[in-house]
């Protein structure tokens, strides 16, 4: 019986380790361009952002320059989401109300099935959160410029009923007072932590 290249072993495994590390560096280098956290006030550092033209849960027609002067935080969902978008929302809330009411400060709720959230559903829906927190509805086209300009993921699942839901990215952009954007805002954290954190930006 021939002894195992052990050589060859060690070489094969090297590679695959180099491999690896490389990936992972790539993941990182992504990340770090992505959400580079930048000081209030600077540049953005990444490309993600920009204008739109929605309606919002109110009736109004708002666009991004209707934002600038306050930070916001920008985050997509649906009204019929079970979980995720209402914990959100509830967590936002917090965070503002630890903030004070007397801060100008906003939050973009924007759906990603227009199909079903129309600006009156939204309105109910945003009834039991902070009244600074908006719903985003409008033209298909207009949202799905919105959500590549934010690097948005959103599909339709059906479900076996013939009925169907959203998955869609969760995240929460933080935009700065000159709508340019910051970072992702971690909102999970305890509200008195995000809301200090928040006001770095007012």
């Amino acid at each position: 019986m021939s002894k195992p290249d052990t050589s060859a072993n060690r070489a094969r495994s090297a590679l695959a380790l180099a491999l690896l590390l490389v990936g992972a560096l790539a993941v990182a280098a992504a990340a770090f361009l992505i959400f580079d956290r930048g000081e209030p006030g600077a540049p953005a550092s990444s490309a993600i952002g920009g204008p739109f033209r929605l309606t919002a849960h109110d009736g109004r027609t708002v666009t991004d320059k209707d934002f600038l002067g306050a930070p916001a935080l920008v985050f997509f969902g649906f009204t019929r989401c079970p979980d995720v978008c209402p914990t959100a929302l509830a967590e936002v809330s917090a965070i503002f109300e630890k903030l004070g009411e007397d801060k100008k400060v906003a939050a973009l709720f924007v759906t990603v099935d227009p199909e079903r959230d129309t600006p009156a559903l939204q309105k109910d829906f945003l009834a039991s959160f902070d009244k600074r927190i908006l719903g985003l509805s409008g033209d298909g086209e207009e949202l799905q410029k919105m959500q590549k300009a934010y690097r948005v993921y959103a599909k339709k699942v059906p479900l076996k009923d013939g009925d169907y839901t959203m998955d869609h990215t969760a995240i929460v952009y933080l935009i700065d007072k000159k709508g340019r954007f910051v970072n992702a805002f971690n909102i999970s954290r305890p509200p008195e932590e995000a809301a200090k954190d928040l006001a770095r930006y007012l």
